[in-house]
């Protein structure tokens, strides 16, 4: 029972230690398969992702590409996470398939929902993904569950730094404008020539 305050505090506190989040995160995917995962974040709270996997107990190979809400959970380095996308399977063997029992390479609709947490340079996260499969595959639906660790390869703060540098470009040129202009406190000072 002492062992959950211990886990929360430390959690916690090693995530509110830790830079500001991630933009761009890669790494490796362990499941019901063996892949890689890239995240994107393309708005505030909004994600893409990218899963290349193989899946040896059915055969396939399967690419899938997410859209992610991500919701901060007590700091934003832990977030909930909901998402759709889509997924398309290519078979490994199909001359290995037994007669009678034949299957097609899946396509369809995948969900997403997971719990991640970044400490520094590394994202962990483990998810339920569910995919239900409109043509192809061994069966109709695939529920998976599956543990990643990405690297932060592209903080925030390399985004912030480059914000600093365009709000301090775009006021030199409006100070520079009303310079020439002979606007505000500028004014005052053509005035007196």
């Amino acid at each position: 029972m002492k062992l959950f305050p211990l886990l929360f505090s430390f959690l916690f506190f090693a995530s509110t230690l830790t830079a500001q989040g991630y933009f761009t995160a890669a790494g490796v995917r362990v499941g019901d398969g063996f892949g890689v995962t890239v995240q994107q974040r393309v708005a505030k709270k909004i994600t893409v992702e990218g899963i290349i996997k193989n899946t040896p107990s059915r055969d396939e190979f399967s690419v899938t590409v997410l859209g992610q809400r991500h919701v901060a959970l007590l700091t934003r380095r832990l977030n909930f996470y909901t998402g759709i996308g889509l997924h398309k399977g290519f078979l490994n063997n199909q001359a290995n398939q037994e007669p009678g029992n034949e299957f097609k390479a899946p396509f369809g609709i995948t969900g997403i929902g997971g719990l991640e947490l970044t400490l520094g340079k590394f994202n962990l996260s483990y998810d339920f993904k569910p995919a239900l499969n409109l043509s192809g595959g061994t069966q109709t639906f695939y529920p998976e569950t599956a543990l990643s660790l990405r690297y932060v390869i592209v903080d925030n703060k390399v985004f912030k730094d480059m914000a600093k540098k365009k709000k301090k470009k775009r006021k030199a040129k409006e100070r520079a404008r009303k310079k020439k202009n002979g606007e505000g406190i500028y004014g005052i000072f053509k005035g007196k020539n």
